[in-house]
């Protein structure tokens, strides 16, 4: 049996495995390797710890195997750890799956109270890390433009195109495969990690708390956020940023496990202390979502103007490779319209023609979004498996 190692865990072929091949046509590096009718095997090389194998195998034959959940009681169990919890906001339309709700059912409120439950110290919202990523890679994009356009002390901004850098399992393809594309790739922390940090420090310092006594969780819809949270450099504060990333189907485990009546709980609501978030952070995790978020901010600090209407239409849809143009008025140039051009990559198997066309000095764009899994993270290798679909 081969593995792909994961935070705590791994993903594997079982012996459940009929080599049908639906898996290599999923995979987007090519990790899986195997002849139709032998059994298949992951090349840990190659994988990017998307989980998109896992959640599309028919017959059930990758699997992820992890103790986090145990860790994570550990630490509820432990006096002396304050434990903060944040989830995604793909995490809420997809809990309720696992309790015989409708798919789409957004259960947020109900997901509150359960992690209460559980015995979690604060409940958050990463949304509110999402507005935080958004002003940074959008202020990042601004100064990029300013940079290329010539514009007095910019200099030191990176080059255009700017690709997002949200999405772990990207940002491990594009490292492995492109690490002479990484320049482009924004410098911003995930939603994730920039929760973390500040949950090290910000929060810390407003509840008087030790940082070293907080354990910072998060419930997300995606397999990579594992790896992620467990990558070096993620230790700003002098303390690990996230310590411990559960998926929205290990969460289901842990509540069913608890014995709680989940579809029956009462509605709460998410702590506010560094709750508060805009309704960009919402669409994060849908293909487009950075994309259009990042716009808004990117278009009102260009132009000085509100906007009447903040949804940009044009980077919406399903399509794995999108493409629009984006008029901004640029006051640093006397109102002087720039047609800022963007292009949204679903499924990371579609963007090696673009960053080839990036490497070749012929692209066109200013702006690219990245997410691996189609449709956004609401497809993430972490979501529930609706083995019915097959």
């Amino acid at each position: 049996m081969s593995t792909a190692v994961l935070n705590n865990g791994v993903i594997h072929v079982s012996d459940k495995c009929k080599a049908c091949d639906h898996c290599t046509s999923i995979c987007p590096t090519g990790a899986i390797q195997g002849r139709l009718g032998e059994k298949h095997h992951i090349e840990v090389g190659k994988c990017i710890n998307c989980g998109q194998c896992l959640i599309n195998c028919p017959f059930g034959a990758i699997d992820d195997f992890s103790m986090v959940n145990e860790r994570i009681i550990k630490a509820l169990d432990n006096p002396n750890q304050f434990v903060v919890v944040q989830e995604a906001p793909a995490v809420r339309v997809a809990l309720g799956e696992e309790f015989g709700l409708a798919p789409g059912t957004n259960v947020k409120h109900k997901m509150y109270a359960a992690l209460r439950k559980l015995g979690f110290d604060k409940v958050y919202d990463t949304e509110f890390a999402a507005d935080l990523t958004i002003t940074e890679e959008g202020t990042e994009l601004i100064h990029r433009v300013f940079n290329a356009l010539g514009v007095p002390g910019f200099e030191h901004a990176g080059p255009l195109p700017q690709f997002t850098s949200c999405c772990p399992a990207w940002v491990k393809y594009a490292e492995d495969k492109y690490p002479q594309i990484l320049p482009h790739v924004s410098t911003a922390k995930s939603p994730q990690q920039m929760f973390g940090a500040v949950s090290k420090t910000y929060l810390a310092e407003k509840l008087n708390l030790d940082p070293g006594s907080i354990y910072s969780v998060s419930v997300m819809p995606c397999t990579a956020k594992k790896y992620e949270c467990d990558r070096p450099e993620f230790i700003a504060s002098g303390y690990k940023d996230v310590d411990a990333v559960m998926t929205t189907r290990e969460l289901a485990q842990m509540i069913k496990t608890a014995g709680i009546d989940f579809v029956n709980l009462h509605d709460e609501r998410a702590d506010q202390f560094i709750g508060s978030s805009t309704g960009a952070a919402t669409i994060f995790g849908v293909t487009g979502g950075v994309m259009e978020a990042a716009l808004r901010t990117a278009y009102e600090v260009l132009s000085g103007e509100t906007l009447g209407k903040v949804d940009f239409q044009a980077v919406r849809g399903l399509k794995p490779v999108r493409e629009a143009v984006v008029e901004v008025p640029i006051q640093a140039l006397g109102g002087k319209a720039l047609p800022v051009s963007v292009c949204i990559v679903t499924g990371t198997k579609h963007v090696d023609r673009i960053i080839e066309d990036v490497l070749a000095g012929r692209s066109k764009y200013h702006f690219i979004e990245v997410m691996n899994c189609p449709g956004g993270c609401i497809n993430g290798g972490g979501q529930p498996i609706r083995r019915d679909t097959y």
